[in-house]
């Protein structure tokens, strides 16, 4: 019998469509494979930011999680937004009880204002509790700071901050360079068994349009994990889709702020309309 390689995603819904559960669906989707999802929370949002988030029940959540784990059995979990001690802790049992081979977590701490998006309590409950359950975090420079205490500034301080995440109980740490100053981007992906990191280096690309890249890239991740490839295989064919995602997408007004990614530019490339056709 044939069957989809499935991947859940567990995070916010995003009503522009950019980010979020949304970006996951289309990721997962444009890359082959079966999305499944489980919500926990809903935002009033656009490109132009987030006005309202609405936290669903603990119970709600697990629910979720429950109906997909024992009937699809996903191949690899995706996390993103969590925002509360419960929510952590329904996430956790349903991790402990139905054992995904991946999981990758993507910690959405800091809002890109730089406003903290979790309580001390979460922050302690995600770093104790959900952290040893994953196969890779994917942080960016200011969650990093924030788990860490100090600032991460340079491709050299990320080398070390990574090996220094692991203490949180991931088997793998992703460290995102996307705030870095200059041309030039560098991730870190530092394995827990290896002495020395992968480092991901290429020119930035310039565009407006970056809205839901965190979430696109942890979701591409968890994709091509589910699809077979090892662990640095997996983020490196996902950050090149993500760049041809950002590439395609960067010249595409989608409403009036911080437009959306391409997600769908191969093998479903979206329609483009021009002023003059509309």
């Amino acid at each position: 019998m044939k069957h989809y390689p499935c991947i859940l995603s567990i995070a916010g819904s995003d009503c522009s469509g950019g980010a979020g559960i949304q970006a996951d669906l289309k990721t997962i989707s444009a890359l082959g494979a079966y999305a499944a999802t489980a919500i926990t929370a809903v935002t009033i949002q656009n490109t132009c930011g987030v006005t309202a988030v609405h936290v669903l029940p603990p119970a709600v959540i697990e629910g979720q999680i429950e109906a997909v784990m024992t009937d699809l059995s996903p191949h690899a979990v995706k996390i993103g937004m969590v925002t509360d001690c419960e929510t952590v802790r329904a996430i956790v049992r349903c991790l402990c009880l139905h054992r995904p081979p991946f999981v990758v977590f993507d910690p959405v701490m800091v809002s890109t204002s730089g406003r903290q998006l979790m309580d001390s309590a979460a922050l302690e409950a995600v770093t104790n509790e959900l952290m040893p359950h994953c196969t890779l975090i994917t942080p960016n420079l200011p969650e990093a700071e924030l788990l860490l205490g100090r600032s991460v500034s340079t491709p050299e301080e990320m080398c070390t901050a990574a090996r220094h995440l692991l203490r949180y109980g991931s088997q793998a740490v992703l460290l995102k360079g996307g705030h870095l100053d200059g041309h030039l981007m560098t991730d870190v992906l530092q394995l827990g068994q290896l002495p020395e990191p992968y480092l991901f280096t290429a020119p930035r690309v310039e565009s407006g349009n970056t809205h839901g890249t965190g979430c696109t890239l942890s979701s591409a991740i968890a994709t091509y994990l589910a699809l077979g490839h090892p662990l640095h295989q997996a983020v490196g064919l996902a950050k090149d889709y993500v760049r041809q995602a950002l590439v395609s997408g960067k010249e595409v007004q989608t409403g009036a702020g911080n437009g959306p990614l391409n997600h769908l530019f191969n093998p479903c490339p979206m329609h483009i309309f021009s002023d003059e056709k509309r």
